[in-house]
Parts: C-alpha cells; structure tokens; sequence
C-alpha cells in the first residue's frame, strides 16, 4: 500500500509539473500571436520574484492568502466538499477581524491574536451553515455556499457603510496593536509588504496535515467523505463530521481574510465585487492536489506569476491579463487530465502490440 501511494504521489506531481509547463506554452503562444516576446516577458517575470529582497518579501506576501484559501479548498475536497463559498468566508474573516481590530483597545500582539481568531471564527460560523443544510437537509453545498457569497459580499458593504463608517467608502486603518505587518519583518526584506501571515498559513498547512492523515478526527472526516452511507454502517456520526468539515474548511478562509487584511490592506473598503483570492484557492488546490505540500507549492507558483505579472507588464509590456489565462490553462490541463490519459493511451497502445506479437509468434 506505501509503494502504490507513493507510485500515486509522484504521478500526481509529474501531472502537475507537466500541466504548468503546457500552461505556461500557451501563454506564450498567445504572447507570440499578440505580437509580444514570451521569453522576454518570463524573464521579465520571474526575476521580479527573486532577484531583489523587497520583491521576495512582496511575492510571499501574494503567496499567504492563496495557502490559506488553497487549504480550505483542499481540506473540503478530501471530505468530500466542494466548498465554493471560500470567497464569502474570507470576506466575512476580512469583516469579523477588522470589528474586532477597530472597536476592541487591547495590549499589542494580544490585539493582533484576538483579531486573527475573530476572522477564523467569521470564516466558520459563515461555513456552519451550508454544512448545516448539507447534513440535515441534503442541500447540495455548491448551491448554498455560492449564495453566501453573493450575502457575503453585501453585508460586508452594509457594515462599512452604515456601522464602521458613517457613509464612508472604507473604514479608518486598523491600529498597530492589531496590525499583522510588523517593522522587523518589513525589515528583512527592504521594507516590503510581507506579514506574519505567512506563518499563520505555514502552521494551518501542518495543522491539516495532522488532522486528515494523523488522527482519528480526520480518519473519519475523509471516510464521510469518501463513502458516508458505509461510514454511518460503521457507527460515525455522519452529519457532524460534514458541519465539522466546513467549520473547519471555514476556519482557513477566514484565517485568510484576517491575515489578508490586518497584513496587507489595513482597512475593510467597499467592494463592488469579489477579491478573488477565494476562487483562486480552488485552482491552488487542484493544481497542489488537495494535499498540504502540493497547496503550498501551487500557492508558491500563483503568488510568484500574481506579483511578477505586474513587471512582465512594465517591462515586457505584455498585459498581466495573460497571466489569467495562464492559470485558466493550468487549471484545464489538470482539470482534464491530460498527461494520465496519455499515459493511458500509451499502454494500451503498448498492450495491443504485445497481443498483436503473441498472436504472430502462436501463428
């Protein structure tokens, strides 16, 4: 059983390398019949990420909200979810951490901890509720998840508007005891945007892996999943492990909501449409194959094409809109499973000869 996981591991991870290179060939050939130079403009591109500190610190900083979202994605997919609501959960963990950040004096790094936590608890009290439908109702969760977005979104303005503000676009900056930004990790890297999310997303990676792999908890959530009828057979309380599975899902969006805001933004602004970090996290998720390492590996991936897409566009002049369809090429790549019905075809191709040469050599 370990050498067939591991078997499935590495074709898993060469499927994904294969789906980012092809990816990134159509991206280029659409550089080249627009006109433009796709070496130039990758070039241009990944030296942006890696070549200055400032640039390091502000693609990790792109990078922290796609391993965040990108698990609460994965982690509802090994259950057997498809949690589409994470873009509504994130803004509901941006909402509940500026509330907290703005109306709420405590002691510094206390104020930071009680905000963070507030965010998670937004994210899943938001999941609670498709999870609820789901377990009791049989609600299908892509419906109702996709419609917390749209309540989300205009809550999240509601409250700006009429609580936070009075008739304001966007709230006052959250103080610096609440801030995640901190002066010495700025520091670090030349005075960049990078935040102490990064951690925050490194822990909850680790944390699902223990969860789902290493404990009783997540044995039963991925057997829910995978089979509820037999897990209910076996005696697990199957509508708990899905509202827990959401809750859980939940706690990550919001985390990343939280993280986003109290590190980046500083401030909840009104929004005339989504961030799109949480939708993103879907194609972080399928590209890292639901599994902790491979979300922060496609989340690395992301955030370093998200921030150096700006310089390929200063510099190569090649609208960063290409970057889009480079993802959307990714995502079809993966999503289609090219490179394994490829394989496929190659062994039954291999099959049909070695019959075809039995039958010669019988004759």
């Amino acid at each position: 059983m370990q050498v067939l996981s591991k078997i499935n591991k590495q074709s898993s991870f060469f499927a994904s390398l294969i789906s980012v290179i092809m990816g990134l060939l159509v991206g280029g050939v659409m550089m080249i019949l627009a006109g433009y130079n796709p070496i130039q403009a990758y070039i241009a591109l990944f030296q942006s990420a890696f070549l200055q500190p400032f640039d390091i610190g502000e693609t990790i900083r792109s990078i922290t909200p796609l391993i965040l979202t990108g698990l609460a994605v994965g982690l509802a997919f090994r259950t057997g979810l498809f949690n589409i609501g994470v873009e509504g959960q994130f803004i509901i963990g941006q909402l509940a951490a500026v509330i907290v950040a703005i109306k709420l004096d405590l002691p510094p790094v206390l104020h930071a901890i009680v905000a963070v936590i507030a965010g998670a608890l937004g994210g899943a009290l938001w999941a609670f509720l498709p999870g609820y439908l789901k377990a009791k109702r049989g609600v299908h969760e892509v419906i109702t998840t996709i419609m917390m977005n749209f309540i989300a979104l205009y809550l999240s303005n509601l409250a700006v508007t009429e609580w936070l503000t009075e008739g304001a676009d966007k709230t006052k900056n959250v103080p610096e005891s609440a801030s995640l930004h901190w002066s010495f990790l700025s520091q670090m890297f030349d005075g960049s945007s990078v935040h102490f999310g990064i951690f925050i997303a490194i822990v909850a990676a680790i944390f699902m892996y223990y969860l789902l792999w290493k404990t009783t908890t997540g044995y039963q959530l991925r057997a829910v999943g995978f089979n509820p009828h037999a897990s209910e057979y076996a005696g697990m309380n199957v509508s708990r492990n899905i509202v827990l599975s959401m809750m859980i899902s939940g706690i990550f969006a919001g985390l990343a909501g939280a993280s986003e805001l109290l590190g980046t933004s500083g401030y909840q602004s009104i929004q005339a449409s989504y961030t799109g970090i949480g939708f993103d996290g879907i194609a972080v998720s399928l590209l890292g194959g639901n599994t902790p390492f491979g979300i922060v590996l496609s989340a690395s991936l992301f955030g370093i094409l998200t921030y150096g897409g700006s310089n390929m566009e200063f510099v190569a002049g090649v609208p960063r809109e290409v970057i889009r369809v480079v993802f959307a090429a990714i995502i079809f790549f993966v999503a289609a499973n090219i490179v394994r019905w490829a394989s496929q075809r190659r062994k039954k191709k291999k099959v049909k000869e070695s019959n075809e040469k039995a039958v010669k050599s019988g004759d």
